[in-house]
This record gives C-alpha cells, structure tokens and sequence, in this order.
C-alpha cells in the first residue's frame, strides 16, 4: 500500500505518514548523516508547509529546503487569490511536476505530503523523478523496511488519532533501534481540521513511554 521509488539509494532517514481519521499524522527521526559519518543529532526532517499542509523529507537537504520553499510560495499565493487553503493534491502535483522538470538533474529527495481540505485529510508520496501515489500511511528512508511491517501489520482505516499517533511513534522508534541511519530523537505532528500541530517534547516524551 505504501509507496516507494524504485532504483532510489536510501539516504540515513525514517519518516512516514498515517491518514486517520480526519486527521494525517507524520513522523521523522532527527539524525543526520553523510555516509558512516553521523553530521546532525537535531536536524528537521518534518516541516510545515502551510497551515492545513506538512511534508517529510529523505535526502539531499538542500534539494529538499528548495522544495520546501517553492511549495509555500504556491501555498501563500492560492491562499491570497483564492482565501482558502492549497488542496493538498495540488501541492503533490506541483511538487511532482517539479521533480520531473528536474529529472535530467533531480533533486535527491524522496517527501511526503500529508495535510487537511475541504476534501478531508490526503497523504502523497513524491520521489525524486516526479513519481506521484495517494496512499494510507508511506514511509521514506533507510529505516523504511522497519516501518513498513509494523504499518501492514497493525494499520486499519479510520484510525483514532491517538492510535495514529502511537503507531507512528513505534514505527520510527523500532527504526532507530533497526537502522544505524536513523536515530537520536522523533519530530510528530498532527495535520487536521485545526491545522498544523508538532508534539512538545513532554508529549513526545509521554507517547513514547506509553509504548514500553
């Protein structure tokens, strides 16, 4: 269900998303590496886009930054001439089709993009070539093969929230514990009717031993 690029070199990441209901919850691990080398123990993998829209990010970090910038340039524009939230379909194709204008020289990045519209919550897979997939729950990184047999195993639909957020949160923690790449600490947010939320850290620290 989940998708994945094929012939991409995993980078040293774990990110995923989860729909539920009425919600999309996403996920990243925080270390950084380059090769063997661990470069980063904090760095951000999880950003907001807009308020109703976030994205992960495995790869090149500064292939991924000009993405993240060029989708909140599109989000703030159709916010200011249409007052109403970017769809999130439309971003997944802006930055599918941006992906592909630079296929000849792509941007390494593999992104989910997960958010809340007037159609509900959507999740979108994007990879470096301009692949585009809808799905339930992704994941992205070297820690994905982790992920992706707790998410088959134990994901269903019109998943409470905080269930969401509890199998987001062992399926990254197993991942660290799995993959050398990942590590270190989890970034969480919720993207709903509400908008845009990241867990603090006593939360983050509460869901987690809820999982001992």
């Amino acid at each position: 269900m989940g998708g994945q690029a094929v012939g991409i070199k995993h980078t040293g990441t774990t990110t995923l998303g989860i729909v539920c209901k009425d919600a999309v919850v996403m996920a990243t691990d925080s270390r950084v590496t380059m090769g063997n080398y661990i470069a980063h123990h904090k760095g951000k993998k999880l950003h907001m886009v807009d308020n109703n829209l976030g994205m992960t990010i495995a790869g090149t970090v500064a292939d991924a930054q000009n993405m993240i910038d060029v989708l909140r340039y599109y989000a703030r524009l159709y916010r200011v001439e249409h007052d109403r939230p970017f769809p999130i379909s439309s971003a997944a194709r802006v930055a599918s089709n941006v992906f592909f204008g630079q296929r000849y020289y792509p941007y390494m990045v593999q992104s989910l993009l997960g958010g809340y519209d007037q159609d509900g919550p959507g999740l979108y897979y994007v990879d470096l070539f301009g692949t585009l997939t809808r799905e339930k729950f992704s994941s992205t990184g070297s820690g994905s093969p982790v992920v992706y047999g707790i998410l088959e195993s134990a994901y269903v639909n019109d998943l409470a929230v905080d269930d969401a957020l509890r199998l987001a949160a062992k399926g990254v923690t197993y991942a660290m514990k799995r993959d050398s790449a990942s590590g270190d600490s989890i970034d969480l947010a919720v993207v709903g009717p509400q908008g845009y939320k990241e867990l603090t850290f006593q939360e983050k620290e509460t869901l987690i031993g809820s999982l001992r």
